[in-house]
């Protein structure tokens, strides 16, 4: 049975990334050089693949790369007990001994015990003296210090990638950002990318008066150029042994928003349905059947979505969609789509961001977050 060639809903693998060759030359490069890179991007545009695709072209040069999800914790103290675990990990095959580990953090005394997890490697390391926010301070600062401990003891460069970097906010205030900004400025072999995917979050994290103010590089990811994408697409249907219909690729952009997940699922899915009904053409009934379906699918969550916003949110949710994200501050605009005063339209869009339903493009435009919903939105809506 033929594998699917297209990926999305986690980190795509090398033979599914595409049209980012010069934000990977330029974020390796800077990365391998030991730069502190704070990369930008909406979701569903790649950035999590991208950090991915770095690491394992720095990883081919000798350089240890650790990815690391801050998001995925739940508190400041957990966070900074599975940072250690992870840079631990790096920095030995064997289970960690007292010496070693008071090598590695001179003033806190971590506790080892058996891992309960494949990911654990065997062993957890857990700080359970820790109870106060002044204890806290105190382990973040050796754990911040870790990472040029790890290149030390490893001899060689060292490259950390902090995705969703901007949860780190929800943290300790601003006494993270210090305690952070304090260490990495002074690690000049270790490089650091700072991802995150939600740019107001981000962009206010680099901003005057903030840590990280001029700390290193800033990349801002752009969507990929639709014409590289829709040939990318086509040629995966092709090496996958089917026959794509001419203008397939562009039209899967297109619907997709060329957004890189929405332009992945709908093609992933598109595969799925023609190799389902054993042929091996797709035309442009085959992707509007498949689009159909989805939006089948996905019509009681858009739904729930639709019915939690207020009669102005959705209004100006449904005026996104058809306006294009365009002009949505017009008299004319406002008019049509009865919105209701500028003040009214502007407070629906910032909470319809903050719902990430929407996002603000540099150009000013408003776009669906969701190429699906934007699609549910302008068939079911009224």
């Amino acid at each position: 049975m033929p594998e699917n060639p297209f990926v999305y809903g986690e980190v795509v693998p090398a033979a599914a990334f595409v049209g980012r060759a010069t934000e990977l030359d330029r974020l390796t490069t800077d990365l391998a050089s030991g730069q502190k890179v704070f990369l930008i991007s909406p979701r569903r545009y790649g950035k999590s693949s991208l950090v991915h695709q770095a690491c394992g072209a720095l990883r081919r040069r000798r350089i240890q790369t650790l990815e690391f999800t801050v998001s995925s914790f739940s508190s400041y103290v957990g966070f900074l007990e599975g940072y250690a675990r992870a840079l631990v990990r790096l920095s030995t095959s064997a289970p960690p001994t007292s010496s070693w580990l008071a090598q590695l953090f001179p003033s806190v005394r971590p506790e080892v015990r058996a891992g309960r997890s494949e990911r654990s490697g065997g062993v957890e390391l857990g700080f359970p003296a820790i109870r106060t926010a002044r204890d806290a301070a105190r382990l973040a600062d050796e754990v911040f210090a870790l990472p040029a401990r790890v290149a030390a003891v490893l001899g060689r460069r060292l490259v950390v990638a902090l995705d969703e970097f901007q949860a780190l906010t929800g943290f300790d205030g601003g006494s993270v950002e210090e305690a952070l900004r304090a260490a990495v400025q002074q690690q000049r072999q270790v490089g650091y990318v700072f991802a995150g995917s939600e740019p107001r979050l981000m962009e206010q994290m680099i901003g005057p008066r903030r840590p990280f103010y001029k700390a290193g590089p800033v990349m801002r990811l752009q969507k990929i150029p639709a014409d590289v994408f829709a040939a990318f697409i086509d040629a995966r249907f092709r090496a996958s042994g089917m026959t794509p219909r001419h203008g397939l690729g562009a039209a899967v952009v297109d619907l997709a928003g060329n957004l890189p997940y929405d332009v992945q699922r709908l093609a992933h899915e598109t595969w799925d349905d023609v190799f389902s009904a054993r042929r091996r053409r797709v035309d442009l009934d085959d992707l509007h059947a498949t689009l159909h379906r989805l939006l089948a699918e996905h019509d009681t969550l858009f739904e729930a979505v639709w019915q939690r916003q207020t009669l102005s949110q959705r209004s100006v949710l449904r005026a996104v969609v058809v306006e294009h994200g365009a002009s949505l501050l017009s008299a004319e605009t406002r008019d049509r789509h009865r919105l209701g005063g500028a003040s009214t339209v502007q407070a629906a869009l910032a909470a319809l961001q903050r719902e990430d339903l929407i996002a603000r493009q540099d150009n000013g435009r408003y776009v669906a977050v969701d190429s699906l919903m934007r699609e549910w939105v302008a068939r079911k809506t009224y």
